[in-house]
């Protein structure tokens, strides 16, 4: 059984894997990155009977006929954080000035993929707003998808390091901690959103993966993790 997701559902997937591969003897194959690396991945034919992307990429692939029509349902809203390494002091960020001035004292900044990564999009468009995007240019770390971002940020040597990315991927990451969302003005709620792939193997088993990903066998789950719905 093949999954291709964006980083943000990982643990959701790992969390009914073993349930759904005792009920059916399929194995799990999931591979986790940017929802933007994993929307090419499948357009560009890798196998595919589950895809967790964002609400619009999916309805994209429903248009395009990648998706089966009436197979989209929600894992959940995922919000945009900030994170520093366990044990560092957390700076208030509940403010465009709070958060301004954490940004301009790190001697590092971790972040997804700007071209790719729904966080990293989104974050590099605040950075904007915030005037940082070049003035910080030198203290940028960017990695393919949040998890690597906090993964690495977690087991960096330096001092002074930051991070954003979402909810989950923070949640999930050992070493790292949540200081808080990002700002009300620069809120962002992804809904990820799962469908079973046109050209799928096995449709019932992804029918049955679909259940365990939206209902109650991964609630507790994804709430942990960081979803909400």
């Amino acid at each position: 059984m093949h999954v291709l997701s964006g980083g943000a559902a990982a643990s959701a997937v790992k969390g009914v894997q073993a349930e759904f591969e005792k009920t059916t003897g399929l194995t799990v194959q999931g591979s986790f990155s940017a929802v933007g690396m994993m929307r090419d991945q499948l357009l560009g034919g890798a196998p595919c009977d589950v895809v967790i992307l964002t609400q619009p990429l999916i309805a994209q692939l429903i248009a395009s006929g990648h998706v089966v029509a009436g197979s989209a349902r929600s894992l959940g809203l995922v919000k945009t954080g900030v994170a520093v390494r366990s044990g560092s002091a957390h700076p208030s960020v509940k403010t465009r000035a709070q958060l301004l001035a954490a940004m301009r004292a790190a001697k590092g900044i971790y972040f997804p993929d700007p071209q790719n990564a729904t966080a990293g999009i989104h974050f590099f468009n605040v950075l904007k707003a915030l005037g940082l995007d070049e003035s910080m240019r030198a203290q940028f770390r960017i990695f393919p998808n949040g998890a690597t971002a906090m993964g690495a940020m977690a087991k960096s040597q330096e001092d002074g390091l930051i991070g954003c990315t979402q909810v989950t991927e923070i949640n999930y990451t050992p070493g790292v901690d949540l200081v808080d969302v990002l700002p009300p003005e620069f809120e962002l709620n992804t809904d990820y959103t799962l469908g079973i792939c046109s050209a799928s193997k096995h449709p019932e088993e992804a029918a049955l993966l679909a259940q365990l990903l939206t209902g109650n066998a991964s609630a507790a789950v994804r709430k942990q993790g960081g979803f909400e719905f």
